[in-house]
Formats: structure tokens, C-alpha cells, sequence
């Protein structure tokens, strides 16, 4: 059986309540090379993996690995096969250490079956950690004392562990920082000398002409084609995902600026930023980039309440404005969209209708009563205009695709009729065609007079929607770029402090 015939799915179909997430899906892929797939959120790039991975079951089709069909129902079927996947969702025990998540099932034992050698395990999962390029993350931790990205490098490593001949992962640099992402890479690289077969699912198109050797782009649950990063550039890619160019992803900014609204003066937190001072005024888009590191996110969890600033002053309409909590933040009209909508900005197991109205509640009852009526209507309208789907509001967040999901968290804040929106990280982990409508509400927003503070690590976004781009580095903020002054080289050389 010749190498590139390893993995062969046919004529692969999955529908979920009626819904078709794939439609006669034929995909071939080889050992030895990474094979990415690419598509808008709810193209079925998830599910096709899920049913190689044996967490969804197919409705018709044939998979065969190697020549041989095989029947994939179940995750441990997909193991013994050799197919180990890095889902978006982490399978990670918290309360277990990195050992023992790394180890899961395979602990090394002394004597007994059950007594545990943890001098041994220790010494393993730490060596499996230093092969694979993973450094700096102590195994005797629990998970749960883990950031997020190396929560991250510790599911890459317990699939990396088994040495699978064919492993999938889906959005794995999500939450990873560049030396991170480099360190990937580099494992991926030597995987592929064994040969193992990666296939990497990523909406960040520049990772996937870096580290590809083809593409398969899937739109609306069906195969659109196979192509080489060499043979296209990611123009045409893009076209071949939504059916629009590159050029067309920013909407023209018409801008109509009124006065300051929000003023932030000195503002500090010990250790993490300080002197920081900027103005937002009436539907204006300021861009903030800065490297990870640089605190960000601290400083907008600081402007929403949701931390405490130890100095400085914040200015509302000219009135002193001090948050001594969201919910302060939001009755004043000040709204913060977080950088991690599963932690922090839905709950997975409420519907998409109690997701999106969770900041109004207060609104939409009387006397500790909810108007189920009004509540629906309200929320059915937002997800009419954000085009959220499937737009059945009694559907489990959990089962919308991530672009869904963050639309879901736009609608909630929507909802609370923000005249100052802080958006951190808002088209993280969603597709190109989802980022084009993003950024068409933030447009709209703006337009309707809405103060939008863009952060973003994503610097042509920053650069393509904001009408003024702070930098902020080591926790101040060391440089403003007009738009026309604001390019990719200054912006940069700024952050690096370069300049």
C-alpha cells in the first residue's frame, strides 16, 4: 500500500438534529506529512476529525488506514489504532498532576500492580516533556495550577506519548504564545520523520502555510479541494473558504468621532501595569497591541470591574468612575467581552437564550419573575442580527461551533446596550468568514456611536479596524499611531522596544 493511501475517508456523512455537518466527504492523507484542514466555523472540520478520532460516530462512509477498513466507534478503538487527538476542548484531569495526566492509564508500578513508582513516573512524563521540546513545566503540579498554554503543551504531550501514528490536532495554538508555537512546530517537524501523519486544524492561515504540505478546505460540510501551499497564496485560499478576498475583510471605516466619553488617568496595579492613561471617545475604535506579556488583559479586567486598580482615575462623561465589580461596570454601561469565552464568557451547559441574556436578567424580570416572553424576543432578535447558528435559542452552547459561540458572547453584551465596549481578543479562534462579521458589528457599532477599545494580538486586525493603535509594553503604554501613521513595521518595532 503506497504512503500517501494511509489514511483513506469516503463518502463520509454526519448530520446532528437535522442539521448536515458533512456531506460525502472524501479525504486521503499520508504518513509523513501534515495535512491541514481549513474552513469557516460549522464547515465540519471538527466533526470530521471527532469521527477519526472515534468521539463521533459516522452515519455512512468507509475509513481505511492502511489499506485495511476499519470501523472507529469508540475513542478507544481509535487509540489502539494508533490515532491520538488534541481537541479544542481539553481532556485533562485538573485536580491530577502532570504526571499522572501525561500517564493516565499507564502509571509505572513497584511490586504490586497498585503501588505506584512516582519516583519513576516523575522521571518519565519530565522526560517526555524535555523530548518534545516542553520545558518549564513542573509534573508534580496539579493541571488545574496550570496557564492555560501549558495546559495546552500537556495534552500535546499525553497524545505525543504513544507515539500515534496519526495525530490530529485541532486549534493547538489557540492559547500558545510564539516561542511556544516555535517549539510546536519543531515537534511537528520530527514527528513527521517517523512518520507519523499530523492533521492540524487552524483558522490562522499564516501557521498553516508555514507548516503545511497540503491543505484541504471544507465549506458547508463538503470538500471544496485539495491544494499545496506552494500552488496558491492565501487570497485564494480565503476565496476558496468564504467566497470573499483578503481585501474585503475590513469594512470601510466612515468615521464620525464625537467627544471623549471614557478618560483613564495614571491608572495602576501594582506589578502588572502602570501610568497608564488614554481617552475613547463616541464611536471611535482604538486599537491596544501589545506582546503577551505586556498586561493587557489585566488592564481591561481593571476598566470592567473585575480586578482592582491600586492608583489612578477612570472618567465617565467626566464623573469619576470607580468599579468595584462587573455588575457596577455594567449598569454604567461599560461592557468587557473576555479573552476566554469558555471560561469566563458563557456557561457550556445553559442555552444560547440564558447565555445572551445572562447580563440583562435584572432587566427582564419584576419582582424576582422572568418575562420568559420578553426574554425570548430579545434574544431571538440578537441572534437574527448576528446571524448565530443554528439559531435555535434553546440550543446548548456546548454544541455551537467556536465562531457561534463568540457571537453568542457578542449578543450579551449587546444586549446590555454598551456605550463602551472593551473587546479582548474578540475573533480569537474563529474563522475568516466569522472575523468579516465581527468586524462588520464592530463597524456598525462604532457608527452608532458605540466607544470600542479593540485589544488584539492579531496586528493587522488592529491595524485594518482601529482608528487610533496604542502599544503597550512591560505593563505601560510606550507609543499612539494614528491610522495612517500605524504600520505593521512601526506598530512592531514599538512593542519590541525597538523603537
Amino acid at each position: 500500500m503506497e504512503t500517501q493511501d494511509f489514511l483513506q475517508m469516503r463518502g463520509i456523512f454526519k448530520s446532528y438534529d437535522g442539521t448536515q455537518a458533512l456531506r460525502g466527504v472524501d479525504f486521503t492523507a499520508a504518513l509523513g506529512e501534515v495535512h491541514a484542514i481549513v474552513g469557516e466555523n460549522g464547515a465540519g472540520k471538527s466533526t470530521l476529525v471527532r469521527i477519526l478520532a472515534g468521539a463521533v460516530h459516522k452515519d455512512s462512509g468507509h475509513i481505511l488506514l492502511g489499506g485495511h477498513a476499519v470501523e472507529i466507534d469508540s475513542p478507544i478503538r481509535a487509540r489502539r489504532l494508533g490515532i491520538r487527538a488534541v481537541h479544542q476542548e481539553f481532556s485533562l484531569v485538573p485536580q491530577l498532576t502532570v504526571t499522572e495526566n501525561i500517564l493516565l492509564g499507564q502509571l509505572p508500578t513497584r511490586g504490586a500492580p497498585f503501588w505506584i513508582d512516582w519516583r519513576a513516573a516523575h522521571e518519565r512524563a519530565q522526560s517526555i516533556l524535555d523530548h518534545i521540546g516542553f520545558t518549564g513545566i513542573d509534573v508534580r503540579a496539579p493541571v488545574a495550577h496550570l496557564s492555560v498554554s501549558h495546559q495546552q503543551m500537556v495534552e500535546i504531550a499525553k497524545a505525543v506519548a504513544e507515539s500515534p501514528r496519526v495525530l490530529i490536532l485541532d486549534e493547538p495554538s489557540a492559547v500558545l504564545s510564539q516561542e511556544e508555537l516555535r517549539r510546536l512546530f519543531a515537534l511537528i517537524r520530527s514527528l513527521k520523520e517517523r512518520p507519523t501523519l499530523i492533521l492540524y486544524i487552524s483558522h490562522r492561515l499564516d501557521e498553516v502555510f508555514e507548516i503545511a504540505d497540503r491543505i484541504t478546505v471544507l465549506k458547508d460540510g463538503q470538500l471544496v479541494g485539495t491544494v499545496r501551499p506552494k500552488e496558491v497564496d492565501q487570497n485564494q485560499l480565503i476565496r476558496m473558504m468564504i467566497g470573499r478576498s483578503l481585501e474585503e475583510i475590513y469594512p470601510a471605516r466612515q468615521v464620525s468621532i464625537g467627544r471623549p466619553i471614557f478618560t483613564v488617568h495614571n491608572l495602576r496595579q501594582e506589578g502588572v501595569f502602570r501610568d497608564v492613561s488614554f481617552s475613547l471617545s463616541a464611536g471611535e475604535v482604538v486599537g491596544l497591541f501589545g506582546l503577551v506579556g505586556s498586561g493587557r488583559t489585566q488592564l481591561a479586567r481593571c476598566l470592567f470591574g473585575a480586578e482592582p486598580a491600586t492608583g489612578g482615575q477612570i472618567y465617565l462623561d467626566g464623573k469619576p468612575f470607580h468599579p468595584r465589580s462587573p455588575r457596577d461596570a455594567v449598569n454604567a454601561g461599560v461592557a468587557l467581552l473576555t479573552e476566554d469565552r469558555k471560561r469566563d464568557g458563557l456557561v457550556m451547559e445553559c442555552s444560547i437564550r440564558d447565555n445572551a441574556s445572562l447580563a440583562i436578567l435584572h432587566r427582564l424580570s419584576r419582582w424576582g419573575v422572568l418575562d420568559r416572553a420578553e426574554q425570548d424576543a430579545q434574544v431571538r432578535a440578537q441572534v437574527r442580527e448576528l446571524d448565530v447558528r443554528p439559531p435555535q435559542i434553546t440550543r446548548l452552547v456546548r454544541q455551537l461551533s467556536g465562531g457561534n459561540q463568540q457571537k453568542v458572547v457578542l449578543a450579551k453584551w449587546l444586549l446590555t446596550r454598551a456605550r463602551v465596549l472593551i473587546l479582548d481578543e474578540p475573533t480569537r479562534g474563529v474563522d475568516v468568514g466569522t472575523k468579516v462579521e465581527i468586524y462588520r458589528i464592530i463597524n456598525d457599532l462604532a457608527q452608532q456611536g458605540v466607544a470600542i477599545l479593540l485589544i488584539s494580538s492579531e496586528l493587522p486586525e488592529v491595524l485594518g479596524m482601529s482608528d487610533r493603535v496604542l502599544v503597550m509594553r512591560e505593563g505601560q503604554i510606550v507609543g499612539e499611531f494614528s491610522r495612517t501613521q500605524a504600520t505593521e513595521e512601526s506598530v512592531l518595532a514599538c512593542a519590541a522596544g525597538v523603537q
